[in-house]
Parts: C-alpha cells; sequence; structure tokens
C-alpha cells in the first residue's frame, strides 16, 4: 500500500518543514509494517513536496496512524497536506526487466483472472 501527501510550502517554511518532515518520516518508520519512506521536493518547484510511504498493509497503516509518536509528529503535519486522495492500494508490478505482475484490487467485484 502506497501512501503520497503532497504539500506546498512557502520558501521560508520550508527549512522548518523539512524539519517536521524527518520527525513525520522517524515516527511513521518506527510502526510495524512500515516498508520503506521518503520525504521529496520537486525539481522544477520547490515549493512542491511529498511525503511518501510503503506499507505491508492499509491495515498496518491505519494501525501506525494511531501511535502516540505518530499522532504528535506525523499526523499535525499531514494535516498540512493538499486536501486529496492520498492511499492508494497496488494494481500492478514490475522488477527492472521483468513482467507485470498484476494483483487483485481488494475493491474489485470480479477479480482478475
Amino acid at each position: 500500500m502506497l501512501v503520497i501527501n503532497r504539500f506546498v510550502v512557502a520558501e521560508d517554511a520550508a527549512a522548518d518543514f523539512e524539519s517536521r518532515g524527518h520527525a513525520a518520516l522517524a515516527a511513521l518508520s518506527a510502526r510495524p509494517g512500515y516498508v520503506s519512506g521518503r520525504l521529496t521536493r520537486a525539481l522544477d518547484d520547490p515549493a512542491h513536496w511529498s511525503l511518501v510511504t510503503d506499507w505491508e498493509s492499509v491495515g498496518a497503516y491505519r494501525r501506525a496512524l494511531g501511535d502516540f509518536d505518530v499522532k504528535i509528529a506525523a499526523i499535525p503535519l499531514m494535516a498540512e497536506s493538499v486536501d486529496e486522495p492520498s492511499a492508494f492500494e497496488e494494481l500492478a508490478t514490475a522488477a527492472p526487466g521483468g513482467e507485470v505482475q498484476v494483483v487483485d484490487s481488494d475493491r474489485a467485484r470480479h477479480p482478475h483472472r
């Protein structure tokens, strides 16, 4: 499961935002089910940032959001993100040079065959 929180940050607030992003990433990374994460900044418009995390499952992500440290360090930051969907289920993957592997959607009525 992939979570992408996008942000628009004023230039004069970037250093503080980056510090809070590091704290959020640290809190999230300590939770069971966390796979990876990164704080990113757009190359062509430095006001645009994202906090991207990968999780073993939607349940692991939701449980992480209930953790005290996550509530203190990550939730306030995530509340500042652009108001749009942020949690995505994985539907297909491909390793370098590999075939595309299709995964059934948890939302699908008729799974892939």
